[in-house]
C-alpha cells in the first residue's frame, strides 16, 4: 500500500491527473479484490493493494494541488490588500522576503485603511521588500504592488534543467509574488504567541552573539547555531558554496544530520554512548526550537534523532523501517515535498548514507585512530558526502572538489564551536561580561574555520560546474551504490554464517 501510494504521488508530480483518474485506480483495486480466486489470491491481493495505494497517492496529491483561483483575474495588475506576515522575515543581501497571508482585498489604492475591503479566502503571497522599514512575524500590513506569477529560472545548471521555482513555492501554497511594493504597518500580534516568542528569543540570541564577536564571524556563528543567514556577505556565501559547506548555514537536512551526529560523537568522548545519544537528542530538539521549529527543520531533526537512535542501539533494520515510516508520514502531510523539496530529499538520502554507508566505510578506515572519534567522524562525513553528491549534481550542477577535506577539517570543530557559541548567546541573556570569555573561545574556532574557507575557496580548482547532469545518471549511480551495499551485506552474512 505504501509503495503504491508513493508511486502515485511521484507520478502525479510529473503528470497532470485529476480526481477521476484517482477514483478509477481505486475502483480497479476494488475489482481485483472482488475477482480474486483462491488459486491466484496472492497475485490479486498484490494488485489490489498497489492499485488502491496508487489511487490514494494521486488523490492526496490532487487534494494538495487544489487551489483558490480568486486572484487569477488580478495577475499582472496593481492590487491593494491587507495581509498578515505568517513566517519569520528572511533577510538577504539587498532585500527581505516576507510570506504573507492575504486577509482583505481593498477596493482602491486610495483607501489607506482598507475599511470597506472585500474578505477573501486567505492565500499566501511571497513579498520582496527593502530592509527598511522592518516588519516581524504576526504584523498586519497594507501592501500595494503588482501581483505576478512566479517563473521558472535557470540556476547554476544548464538550461536543459531549469529550476522549477513555481512548483517549489506551490508546495507551500504560494502562487504569487510581489516585488518591492509599498508596505505600511497597521498593527502587530496577529500570529501565534509561541512562534512570536521563539522568533524574539532567536533575535535576542543573535544580538548577544554580535555584542561580543566581530563580523563576519558572528553571522557565521548565527548560521551554524540557529540558521540565521542575515548579514553574511554574499561573497562569503559564495565561498561556502565553492567549498561545499553551505549546508552549515542553510539548515538543510544534510546539515542537521551531519552536525547532530557530530554532537553525539563529541559527547561520547566524556560519557557512555547511551547518555551521549540522550544529550545529542536534546541538542537537536534545542536546535529546532531555537530556529523557530519550521517544518523543514523539524523534519530533518526527526531524521537526525532516528540516526542517533540507530547508532546507539545498533538496530539498523529497525531504524530503516522507522525512517521510511517517518518519510511516508511527511509525504502524506505534504505530497509535493517528494519532488519539489530539496531539503527533504537531502535529509532522506543523507540519513540512508549514514545508516548504511558509514558502517561499511569504517572497515576501510581502520588506519585512522579511534581517539577523539576521528575514524567515526571521517566515516560519517564521507558517507553523507557520497550519498548526496549525485542528487546535488542533478539539482545544482556544482561539484566542489575540496568539499570532502573542508568538511573533515571543519566538522571536527563544529560541535565545540556550537557549544561555546550557545554558551555565549545564552549567557548574554544574563550578562555581556559573562559571555565574553566564551565568545573569545568561539571566535578562535570561527577564525580558524573562516581561514580555511578563504584558503580553499581561493584555489582555482575549488569547484567545477557540471554543464548537465541528468536524472538518469543520478539513478544509475545510486543503483551502483545499492548493488555494492547488497554485495557487502551478502559477503558479511556469508562470513558470519547468517542466512542471506
Amino acid at each position: 500500500m505504501v509503495s503504491g501510494f508513493i508511486i502515485g504521488v511521484a507520478t502525479s508530480s510529473f503528470f497532470n491527473f485529476d480526481f477521476g483518474f484517482a477514483v478509477l485506480s481505486i475502483f480497479l483495486g476494488g475489482i481485483f479484490f472482488l475477482l480474486s480466486v483462491p488459486r491466484f489470491q496472492r497475485v490479486f491481493t498484490i494488485f489490489t493493494i498497489l492499485f488502491l495505494g496508487f489511487g490514494l497517492g494521486i488523490l492526496r496529491y490532487e487534494i494538495k494541488d487544489y487551489r483558490n483561483y480568486t486572484l487569477e483575474n488580478f495577475s499582472g495588475e496593481e492590487i491593494n490588500f491587507e495581509s498578515v506576515i505568517v513566517n519569520e522575515p528572511d533577510e538577504r543581501g539587498n532585500y527581505t522576503r516576507l510570506i504573507v497571508k492575504m486577509s482583505k482585498l481593498c477596493p482602491s489604492l486610495a483607501n489607506i485603511g482598507c475599511l470597506t475591503g472585500r474578505e477573501l479566502k486567505k492565500e499566501n503571497i511571497l513579498i520582496y521588500i527593502y530592509h527598511y522599514p522592518k516588519f516581524k512575524y504576526g504584523d498586519l500590513i497594507l501592501i500595494r504592488g503588482k501581483l505576478q506569477k512566479p517563473k521558472k529560472f535557470v540556476g547554476s545548471a544548464a538550461s536543459e534543467n531549469p529550476f522549477d521555482w513555481p512548483e517549489y513555492l506551490a508546495k507551500d501554497e504560494i502562487y504569487y509574488e510581489i516585488f518591492y511594493p509599498k508596505a505600511e504597518f497597521i498593527s502587530s500580534g496577529h500570529g501565534s504567541r509561541v512562534k512570536s516568542k521563539l522568533f524574539a528569543l532567536k533575535e535576542r540570541f543573535l544580538e548577544n552573539l554580535a555584542d561580543v564577536i566581530p563580523e563576519p564571524a558572528a553571522s557565521f556563528l548565527g548560521g551554524i547555531t540557529v540558521g540565521a543567514k542575515k548579514s553574511i556577505p554574499e561573497n562569503l556565501q559564495d565561498d561556502f558554496i565553492k567549498t561545499g559547506i553551505i549546508h552549515l548555514v542553510v539548515l538543510s537536512g544534510y546539515n542537521i544530520t551531519i552536525v547532530a551526529r557530530t554532537i553525539m560523537l563529541f559527547f561520547e568522548i566524556f560519557i557512555p554512548r547511551f547518555f551521549a545519544s540522550f544529550f545529542g537528542g536534546l541538542g537537536i530538539i534545542f536546535f529546532a526550537v531555537m530556529t523557530g521549529a519550521t517544518p523543514s527543520v523539524v523534519r530533518a531533526s526527526i531524521m537526525a534523532v532516528l540516526v542517533l537512535l540507530a547508532r546507539s542501539t545498533g538496530r539498523i533494520y529497525q531504524i530503516t523501517i522507522a525512517l521510511f515510516a517517518a518519510s511516508f508520514l511527511m509525504v502524506l502531510h505534504n505530497p509535493k515535498i517528494l519532488r519539489f523539496d530539496a531539503s527533504f530529499q537531502l535529509s532522506f538520502i543523507a540519513t540512508l548514507g549514514l545508516i548504511y554507508l558509514a558502517p561499511l566505510l569504517e572497515k576501510f578506515l581502520k588506519f585512522l585512530p579511534k581517539k577523539l572519534k576521528i575514524r567515526e567522524t571521517m566515516a560519517a562525513t564521507i558517507s553523507a558526502q557520497l550519498a548526496v553528491t549525485p542528487l546535488l549534481l542533478y539539482t545544482m550542477g556544482n561539484f566542489s572538489i575540496v568539499a570532502l577535506p573542508m568538511n573533515l577539517l571543519i566538522l571536527l570543530f563544529i560541535p565545540a564551536t556550537m557549544f561555546f557559541g550557545f554558551l555565549t548567546g545564552i549567557l548574554g541573556f544574563l550578562s555581556e561580561i559573562l559571555s565574553v570569555p566564551f565568545g573569545w573561545i568561539s571566535y578562535g574556532f570561527l577564525a580558524y574555520e573562516l581561514w580555511l574557507v578563504k584558503i580553499f575557496s581561493s584555489l582555482p580548482f575549488a569547484s567545477i560546474q557540471i554543464p548537465y547532469f541528468s536524472a538518469l545518471a543520478a539513478i544509475l549511480i545510486y543503483g551502483v551504490m545499492a548493488i555494492i551495499l547488497v554485495m557487502a551485506k551478502t559477503k558479511n552474512n556469508h562470513k558470519t554464517g547468517l542466512p542471506r
